[in-house]
């Protein structure tokens, strides 16, 4: 489908925008899952004062939605109305200094780790085995392999709805497991990290065994968005899929993985439709056979077909 083109007036009350402005862009190419309908209106500003002048200027009915690299995201297949924004090349500076790192919220995750490695700066490893970017991981406290974003993020600079540039302290982002009550209007754009000074070796060795975890435990190599759901207090949401006899259950092109019931794929013809509602299925499955109710770790957005 195709939403009303409404980027000549947005283009008209932003004169002095730099950014990159599209109407009706295909997002399913920017996620995992491969699928999922267009943006009505998809902005990659330049750096962090643009972005700012979009926000301050672009009218309050409008809806905002951001993404990142998609790795833990559907995009429903009516696509997503508004603007989405993606932060690009201006949101990606990675700057090691003694024992702390600062990144741009579009730098992946990966590669701050690796940063981290080569200056000697411990206690970022885990990051190494999140496929994400620094900005869904302070949005969403991502963390993997016995560590999270709160335990070393020292303080988050964003922009609000209203195009003010902020900054807050590990104590204002108030994290929980998997979120944050920081402003959700909020779009993330650099980040600051403490670590512990540590010998290079060590850490790559880390780095290695979070790497093995992954490629021995997780569908890597197939189209998945990663950790479908929440592991619910006391219980660990892939033995409860399992439990529930859904290991390698099918709807449609939208598989539970055979190697880890927690992680959906497509299996190269899935919908949007049939991953969200494979989803759904295996939720109320859960529900029926074990009384726990999973909660979605996977963002959804935009409209059903």
């Amino acid at each position: 489908m195709a939403f009303p083109d409404i980027t000549a007036d947005l283009k008209s009350r932003l004169p002095q925008l730099r950014g990159r402005m599209t109407a009706n862009q295909p997002l399913g190419p920017f996620t995992w899952f491969r699928v999922g309908g267009p943006a009505q209106v998809y902005f990659a500003p330049e750096d962090e004062n643009d972005l700012a002048y979009f926000l301050k200027n672009l009218p309050a009915d409008i809806a905002v939605t951001v993404i990142g690299v998609g790795s833990n995201l559907i995009v429903r297949d009516g696509g997503v109305p508004g603007v989405v924004i993606r932060l690009g090349r201006g949101f990606n500076d990675i700057v090691a200094d003694e024992d702390t790192i600062k990144a741009g919220t579009a730098a992946l995750d990966k590669r701050v780790a690796e940063a981290a490695a080569a200056a000697g700066i411990g206690g970022l490893e885990f990051y190494f085995g999140i496929p994400g970017t620094i900005g869904g991981a302070v949005r969403m406290n991502a963390g993997a392999n016995g560590g999270e974003t709160k335990d070393v993020l020292v303080s988050a600079t964003g922009v609000t709805r209203a195009g003010v540039i902020v900054t807050l302290n590990n104590a204002a982002m108030d994290f929980r497991y998997r979120g944050n009550g920081a402003d959700p209007s909020i779009i993330f754009t650099s980040a600051l990290y403490h670590g512990t000074i540590a010998a290079a070796e060590a850490i790559r060795a880390r780095m290695a065994e979070v790497q093995e975890h992954r490629e021995t435990a997780q569908p890597i190599r197939e189209k998945t968005g990663g950790s479908t759901f929440k592991n619910p207090p006391g219980h660990s949401a892939w033995k409860l899929i399992d439990a529930a006899g859904l290991r390698g259950f099918k709807v449609g092109g939208a598989q539970v993985s055979d190697m880890h019931c927690n992680f959906l794929i497509n299996t190269g013809d899935a919908t949007a439709t049939d991953i969200e509602t494979l989803g759904e299925t295996v939720r109320e499955r859960v529900r029926v056979n074990s009384g726990v109710e999973l909660e979605w770790e996977i963002k959804r957005i935009g409209n059903p077909a």
